[in-house]
């Protein structure tokens, strides 16, 4: 499996250029790496900076708390994924959300607001990069019209059902694997734990799903 920096390339940030050329335009903004522990914050919901994330390792999870302190997960980013794209743009508004490694992992950061402000040393691969941002932004925001239309179901169970389904149709398979385990998919639909269990529990029989742990598949109605 390619990790660190040579999967630069390959993500959505970095597309059209060569490890080669990436190190260069890292270098010309300035991006550095740092290494985090399993459940170390990365920002805090509140902070303020200008810098993007990109996971070279490991994965991370984003969270949202309410005034009780109860998390939610909004969603898990794993190598490549890339996160605080849109509070970089606009380093002045602080953080609605905070970042914590799921796993141990390794972060790029890069200073948008120099990608975004003329390159003093006529960088060829500038432009490149800010036109592959301005698509990683708009991809982004499908990614959370679609969560929001699983929360915006009426109950738990079409909750769930809306979030596998969308899950089976990207991985293209009636048997597929999620990236949560219970707890975390109950804070990601925003609904209590004992109930998705119920609900899993009822589909299992009445013959719509079977599972083990984060392993899933749909079945035929006889």
């Amino acid at each position: 499996m390619t990790t660190g920096r040579e999967l630069l390339p390959t993500t959505t940030l970095f597309s059209g250029l060569s490890l080669q050329e990436c190190e260069q335009v890292l270098q010309c903004l300035g991006a550095y790496e740092k290494k985090y522990a399993k459940y170390t914050f990365i920002y805090h919901a509140g902070d303020k900076q200008a810098q993007l994330g990109l996971v070279l390792e490991g994965s991370v999870q984003v969270l949202r708390d309410d005034y009780w302190g109860n998390e939610n997960i909004v969603t898990v980013l794993e190598a490549g994924d890339t996160f605080a794209e849109s509070y970089a743009c606009v380093p002045q508004l602080s953080l609605g959300v905070s970042v914590q490694a799921r796993t141990p992992a390794a972060i790029l950061f890069v200073n948008l607001q120099k990608l975004l402000t003329p390159c003093g040393k006529a960088c060829p691969f500038h432009q490149r990069l800010v036109q592959n941002l301005v698509g990683l932004v708009a991809a982004k925001n499908v990614v959370l019209q679609e969560k929001l239309s699983y929360l915006t179901q009426r109950t738990t169970r079409q909750k769930l059902l809306a979030y596998l389904s969308a899950v089976s149709r990207k991985q293209q398979a009636a048997q597929f694997t999620i990236p949560l385990n219970r707890q975390q998919l109950a804070d990601f639909l925003s609904v209590d734990r004992s109930a998705l269990s119920s609900e899993l529990s009822k589909l299992r029989r009445e013959g719509v799903l079977e599972f083990t742990k984060n392993k899933f598949m749909f079945k035929k109605p006889k």
